[in-house]
Parts: structure tokens; C-alpha cells; sequence
């Protein structure tokens, strides 16, 4: 393979960086050992970035292709109907699980909680005067309650006449009704009670839900509504990237991907910042191949199905680089198809200090 373009790219990269030339123009263009030489005397980024440019053979049992950096994204969306009124960040905003993000005003459900609170008040009151005509009866329904039984043991003897005797068991029978009308009136208001409490706690939970919070930790990658906008049920107004799930989506032809372990140390490298290695693992092959997307560049092009492999990045790398972390970023997803294989020396993790 000719080294003529990738020597003209390294030099100008070189003058670039400010870098000293001479190694490279004594390095003779017929000789890929010199080049290398020279290119290791210029530090990390030109002898990672000649590492690319030349394809350099891997040992045994490492497997390296372009890849993309992408995180799992959340959608925050409206439950119910509603026009949005604030929307309190940004794209590119942090946010944290549980934060308020934006916020929907609906009359309709806050005129809901206001006839279900009253409806509660209404019912309350009903208790309350059921309760008191509940004591009044009872005082009353002993009272005939009393009168009959001392009726009836005179009746016996004689003592009064058999009309006032049922008089005494009508007024009886007539105290014990009143009472138990009473009793089935403070049932009523009490299940009244439940209802419309039941009633309220539904269009407070509504109104809760109005205001929209971020799910979990991450950064607002999309603002997809704005403030005033009319929001329909089910419509997403923001999407927030969670920062602790980054992996870069690398594809593989079947005879590699089949030999990965899943959970097996991976490395990535970026284009932005090639002299640093970040350490990763394997974490989801695909069950099904498919055909490589454009976007992704391989070997054999579009010749052959391949398989989606993700290389998540360690979650302590991502806490401590956190405001770094960017998606869509391009580089190098390197595996190995043999844990017993070594990672050499560029490979070995390197992350700033």
C-alpha cells in the first residue's frame, strides 16, 4: 500500500501542531519503520493519528472500526392536554431526576379541583349534620324506647288502657325509624366523603402531573416546545440525554461479533482527542444483522451483513469527565475477539489528568 498520502497529511498535521519537521523529512517515503520513528518523536496525537492513517496491523485477537458515540435519550412528555406556560431550561441545560422542567397550565382540570373541593365541603357538612340528628334521635328513641317498656309492664297489670299502650309502642316504632334514617344519612355522607375526596385526589394528581420533571440525571438535548405553545396529550417537549448510559455503536461481520464476551473490555478512541484511550466494555450485540449503515465506514464497505455491537463507557469514567461528555462524536471502537490476548501499549487506558 502506498504511504505518499498519509506522509503529506502527517507533515502538515505536524506544522500544524507546531511540531519539529526534520524527523519526518529525513524519514525516507519508502519506509514505514522510519515513519513510524519519526511519528512517535511528535507525541501522543500524531502517533495515534498515524496509527489510523496507515492501518496498522493489531495482534491477534483485537478488532478495531469506526464507531459513533450516542447516549440513551429520554422524552419528557405531557400526559394530559394543556397550553405550556415556562419552560426552565435550555438545550444543553444539566438537569436532575426529580427537577421541574417545564410547566403546563389547564383551567379546565383547575376548575375540576375547585367543584370537587366543594363537593367535599358539601359532604363534610352532611356528615356533620347527620351526626347531630343522629344524637337528637338516639336521645329520643330511648326516651320511647323507655316509655314502652314501662308500658308494657303496666299494661299487664292492667294499669292503662290497650290504646295507650300502642300509642306508647307507635311512638317507640317512629324513634327507632328517625334513628336509623339518621344513621343511613351519616352512611351516605360518609361514602360521599370518600367519593369526593377520591374526586379531588385525581385532578391534584392531574395538576401534578402539569408540571413536567426530568426523569432521571442528564443534559437537555432537544427543546422541541416553546412557552405559549398549546401541548397535546402525549406530546414530547424536551429530550434529556442521560449522561451515565454513553456507548459508541461499532458494527461487526458475524465471524468477529461471535467471538466477543459479553461484558469484555473494549477500548474507544475519539477523532476529537486521539491521545487519550478510554476504557469501555461490551455490553449488547445484536441478534440480527443487517446491512452496515452509510454513515459508518468498514473494510468491505457494503458487502457484507454485520452486527451492532455497543462498547458502553465506564459509568466512573463518565462521572468524572461529565461535562465533557458530547454525543455524535466519531472514532475508533476497539475489541478483543481473544480475552487472552494483551492490550498493547497504545492501547493501554489513558484518560487526562
Amino acid at each position: 500500500m502506498s504511504i505518499r498520502a498519509p506522509v503529506g497529511i502527517v507533515v502538515a498535521l505536524a506544522v500544524f501542531a507546531g511540531g519539529s519537521l526534520q524527523s519526518l523529512w529525513n524519514a525516507p517515503s519508502s519506509s514505514g519503520s522510519s515513519l513510524i520513528s519519526a511519528a512517535h518523536a511528535q507525541g501522543g496525537f500524531l502517533r495515534n493519528l498515524l496509527f489510523r492513517l496507515r492501518g496498522e496491523t493489531l495482534p491477534s485477537g483485537i478488532v478495531r472500526t469506526n464507531g459513533r458515540i450516542e447516549a440513551t435519550q429520554v422524552d419528557v412528555a405531557a400526559k394530559y392536554a394543556g397550553r405550556l406556560v415556562e419552560v426552565s431550561v435550555e438545550e444543553g441545560s444539566p438537569v436532575k431526576k426529580g427537577q421541574v422542567v417545564a410547566r403546563i397550565s389547564s383551567p379546565e382540570y383547575e376548575a375540576q379541583l375547585r367543584a370537587a373541593q366543594a363537593d367535599l365541603e358539601r359532604a363534610n357538612q352532611t356528615l356533620q349534620q347527620a351526626e347531630t340528628d343522629i344524637k337528637s334521635k338516639q336521645s329520643a328513641l330511648d326516651f320511647a324506647k323507655s316509655e314502652f317498656d314501662r308500658g308494657a309492664e303496666i299494661y299487664k297489670r292492667g294499669a292503662i288502657t290497650k290504646r295507650d299502650f300502642e300509642l306508647r309502642q307507635r311512638n317507640f316504632e317512629t324513634a327507632d325509624a328517625a334513628f336509623k334514617g339518621s344513621t343511613a344519612q351519616r352512611d351516605q355522607a360518609q361514602s360521599a366523603i370518600k367519593n369526593s375526596q377520591a374526586q379531588v385526589d385525581r385532578v391534584q394528581s392531574i395538576l401534578h402531573d402539569l408540571d413536567l420533571e426530568a426523569p432521571r440525571d442528564g443534559r437537555v438535548q432537544y427543546q422541541l416546545l416553546r412557552a405559549g405553545e398549546v401541548v397535546a396529550a402525549g406530546a414530547s417537549v424536551l429530550t434529556i440525554l442521560d449522561l451515565t448510559d454513553v456507548y459508541m455503536t461499532i458494527f461487526l461481520p458475524g465471524a468477529e461479533a461471535g467471538k466477543l464476551d459479553m461484558n469484555g473490555e473494549a477500548r474507544v478512541i475519539l477523532d476529537a482527542v486521539p491521545q487519550y484511550v478510554i476504557p469501555a466494555s461490551v455490553s449488547f450485540v445484536a441478534a440480527d444483522a443487517q446491512f452496515t449503515p452509510k454513515s459508518v465506514e468498514t473494510k468491505d464497505e457494503r458487502e457484507k451483513l454485520m452486527f451492532r455491537v455497543k462498547l458502553k463507557l465506564a459509568p466512573d469514567v463518565l462521572q468524572t469527565y461529565i461535562s465533557k461528555v458530547k454525543t455524535g462524536l466519531r472514532g475508533m471502537g476497539i475489541v478483543r475477539t481473544n480475552s487472552a490476548t494483551g492490550w498493547p501499549d497504545d492501547l493501554q487506558v489513558k484518560l487526562p489528568q
